[in-house]
């Protein structure tokens, strides 16, 4: 199958692209405006561009992971961040309407917002409730992919990923900065580390098993529905800190960053992904603690680099 990703030089693109090439598709990559070849340069807002974009790419399904997906930024820029998520997926939809391609729309489990822990974990018919900008444009792009199914018959499927990490995310993440944190305390700097809430939970994967879980949802997923990606497992932040603390074995001060705690906060996350093993055969294989490995490995390796 030849497929076309957006936001395909991002941290979950460059994932996506080697787990497509590895189950046998031919994949094209659509970047940002300034990305560079071979990645192809297109404005999401531009609908005339997404359209020759894809046009060119002649595909026969998409996965549209362009997004801005750094919720404090949300925050700061509800408008941008709306028109980015979904303003940016109506554009994908009518491009991928002209040429009759599936598409993969990835969504995000902050749709489900503040919930009752009883309720843990959330299948796919959980009351959604958006409590940032961030949320609310995801939703918005969820209902965008559903109404091009319903009303156009557009082959679209939807998938809500939970919090995934792995080597190279972008540091703003949680995770990706408490393994900079480490790691520079590893190379001397002073032990002092700054956190925000460690006591929210989340339920944790691995990049990697997030996007052989978009490989199967792209190959067998049905048209119109809506797919959990998933642990089940709420982990608390300070759990993950602790075991990267272990990993990196040096010694630590833990200091609240004001800067770092959000009002909107979820206090805890966790999802059912019943449906997604059940119709895919999904099966996550990288646990906690070898993502946590990995991603520790992966920021000591760039900082030796950049000392060479």
């Amino acid at each position: 199958m030849r497929v076309l990703v957006t936001g395909a030089t991002g941290f979950v693109g460059r994932h996506l692209r080697d787990a497509l090439r590895a189950a046998g598709h031919e994949t094209i990559a659509l970047g940002g405006p300034l990305d560079a070849p071979p990645a192809i340069a297109v404005d999401i807002l531009d609908p005339d561009a997404v359209r020759r974009a894809v046009d060119a790419a002649t595909p026969d399904a998409i996965v549209h992971l362009a997004g801005q997906a750094f919720v404090p930024q949300s925050v700061a820029d509800p408008l941008g961040t709306l028109a980015i998520n979904a303003t940016g997926t109506a554009h994908v939809l009518e491009a991928a309407r002209a040429c009759r391609a599936r598409v993969l729309v990835i969504s995000s489990a902050e749709v489900y917002g503040v919930q009752r822990p009883e309720r843990m974990p959330l299948d796919e018919n959980a009351v959604v409730r958006p409590g940032n900008a961030y949320a609310a444009s995801k939703l918005a792009a969820e209902a965008y992919a559903l109404a091009w199914h319903r009303s156009y018959g557009l082959d679209t499927v939807v998938a809500r990923p939970f919090n995934h990490i792995g080597p190279g995310q972008d540091e703003r993440f949680v995770v990706a900065s408490f393994a900079r944190q480490l790691a520079a305390i590893a190379a001397g700097a002073p032990p002092l580390m700054h956190v925000g809430n460690l006591e929210a939970q989340r339920d944790f994967l691995d990049v990697r098993d997030v996007v052989a879980a978009y490989v199967l949802v792209l190959a067998n997923g049905r048209a119109g529905e809506v797919y959990n990606i998933s642990s089940g497992r709420p982990v608390a932040i300070r759990e993950v800190l602790r075991q990267l603390i272990t990993i990196a074995r040096v010694p630590v001060e833990i200091r609240d960053d004001p800067e770092r705690m959000r009002s909107s906060d979820l206090p805890i996350l966790s999802g059912d992904a019943t449906k997604l093993r059940a119709e895919t055969g999904w099966e996550p294989k990288y646990s906690l603690a070898a993502s946590l490995r990995d991603i520790y490995a992966a920021v000591r390796a760039a900082q030796g680099n950049l000392h060479e």
